[in-house]
Order: structure tokens, then C-alpha cells, then sequence
């Protein structure tokens, strides 16, 4: 199911529920939103963030990173959700920065275009959803693979990043697929990743991301989103499954939350509900990053 699919069914479950009335409803489609300042991370370090550009064999990817001013981090790759590279995933970004870690953040549509693809702020319309989605469906698992590789090469040319610590990943909506493919191309750096109402994570498609776990050394967080369990309800159990057969940790959970509930400046966003999500993933990253 596409992020469209997703997307337009939540809006009207919410209105179902009466969790969102109608007027609500127009209010949502007039604009994302503003993102809304997130704490800071207790002990939070000093940071140094700039605009990188990397090579890859498709292209030049525009991306940012940020990292603390001093020393050497076990680093972390962001794959954000269908609306790309932006103020909302740079300031997730750097507040991660500020719990210890190197942090790079990609544009997946550098292909396309330079972020950010559609303004800040922009009405989630036909009109952005008619740029995002061809752009979405051009990559696939093969350019997934690919990215991966030439990011944490890049990331390991950084004075920045701590080589002998392994590297996290994290991944919002149609970055949590892509979670799993970095976690198999690069198996010897990836020791953990994060996928945050992540879609299409099961499939029966020959390409399923769930299918790549036997190459994964990666401990997991799966972050649900109620909605989606409630779609695909068989899909946190083949999962563990998995994860169980491969030993390899996977802590998977179902949130009381609407697909899309992380990013500060969703529509469905989830201040209490993205906060316990953001501690689990510290909590992965401090055990599993050695």
C-alpha cells in the first residue's frame, strides 16, 4: 500500500473514531504544519551540523549532517518519510547529534531533485502528492541497497565518525523498508536500526524486506502505528517470527497512534506517543552501538 493509501485512509478512520471532526479535517489539508520545538536531550552536547553532498553511482546526494564538536561517535543513518529531507528531520537529526551520535540525514530523491522537495509547510495536496509519489516509486530495493553502501562508506571516511562502533540506522514511514535493506548491504557496520510506522515491511513480494533478516546482524526497535497493525495485523508476528529464527534481538511494538505519528510536523503527530519511541531507540542505539 502506498503512503497515499496510507495517508487518506487514516485521515477518515480519525474521523470515524472522532478523534479529528471534519472542520478538523480541512484545517490538516491546508497545510503540514510548523515543526513544534522537541526537548533536548538531558546532557545534551554541543554540536557542529553543515550540508554535505555525496557521490553515489546514480548521482550526487544533498544531505545533512551534524555531529558533536568533539571527538569520534558511533554514527547514524536517517532515511525520512515520503516528504524527504527537511527542517523537521533536521532537527530530529540534531537532537540526536546532541545524545552522542554522528548523524546523516539523505535526500532519497536526489535523483529528482535537491531537498527540500516540496516547500516547508506546503498543503499535503494532489499537487505535492503528485511530486513525491512518482519520486517514490523510482526507487526500489536495488537503489535502496545501493544508497545504503555509498552513505556508510561515506560515513566511514569521516574524522567524525568512530570506525571500531558500529552504525545505527533509523527509518520514518517508507524509510523503515529501507532500514532493512542498509541492515543486509552493509551487515558488518549495521549493529542497529530503528523502523518508525515503517510500510510495506512484509509483503509477498520476492523482494519483502522481512525476508532479509537471515543477513542482518542488526538488533531492531519496530515502532507500529495502531492504524497499520490494524491493516496488516498478521505482519508484527511474521516478524518476530524471523527475528526469532535469525536470534537476533527485535523489540516490536503496536503504539496508540496514527500512521505518520513521529515527525514534529505531521499531521498525526504524536507528542507523548513519539517521545516513548525516541527513548526506545536511545535505549537500542546505547546497548547495541559498542
Amino acid at each position: 500500500m502506498c503512503e497515499k493509501d496510507h495517508f487518506e485512509e487514516d485521515l477518515e478512520q480519525a474521523i470515524r473514531q472522532g478523534r479529528i471532526t471534519r472542520r478538523d479535517f480541512g484545517g490538516l489539508a491546508a497545510g503540514i504544519g510548523l515543526s513544534v520545538v522537541l526537548p533536548r536531550a538531558a546532557n545534551a552536547q554541543a554540536v557542529t551540523e553543515k550540508d554535505v553532498e555525496i557521490k553515489t553511482p546514480d548521482g550526487t546526494c544533498d544531505a545533512y549532517f551534524v555531529y558533536p564538536s568533539s571527538g569520534a561517535h558511533a554514527a547514524v543513518l536517517v532515511w525520512p518519510d515520503i516528504l524527504g529531507l527537511r527542517p523537521a528531520f533536521r532537527q530530529m537529526g540534531k537532537r540526536l547529534a546532541e545524545s552522542g551520535y554522528s548523524v546523516l540525514t539523505v535526500n532519497p530523491f536526489y535523483r529528482s531533485q535537491r531537498a527540500p522537495v516540496v516547500p516547508p509547510g506546503s498543503a499535503f495536496d494532489e499537487k505535492v502528492r503528485g511530486i513525491v509519489f512518482p519520486m517514490a516509486q523510482k526507487l526500489n530495493a536495488t537503489t535502496h541497497a545501493s544508497d545504503a553502501k555509498a552513505f556508510i562508506a561515506w560515513l566511514d571516511q569521516q574524522p567524525q565518525v568512530d570506525k571500531n562502533r558500529k552504525i545505527g540506522t533509523t527509518g520514518y514511514c517508507m524509510g523503515g523498508p529501507i532500514t532493512m535493506r542498509t541492515a543486509a548491504a552493509v551487515a558488518n557496520r549495521v549493529g542497529a536500526a530503528a523502523s518508525f510506522h515503517g510500510g510495506n515491511l512484509v509483503t509477498d513480494m520476492p523482494d519483502s524486506p522481512h525476508l532479509l533478516v537471515p543477513q542482518l546482524k542488526a538488533q531492531y526497535l519496530f515502532a507500529v502505528a495502531q492504524n497499520d497493525d490494524e491493516r496488516q495485523p498478521e505482519a508484527k508476528t511474521v516478524l518476530k517470527d524471523a527475528f526469532a529464527k535469525a536470534k537476533l534481538a527485535a523489540e516490536i511494538e503496536v503504539y496508540p497512534a496514527m500512521h505518520g505519528w513521529c515527525p514534529p510536523d505531521s499531521q498525526v503527530y504524536d507528542m507523548a506517543q513519539a517521545e516513548k519511541a525516541w527513548s526506545r531507540m536511545l535505549v537500542l542505539f546505547e546497548r547495541a552501538l559498542a
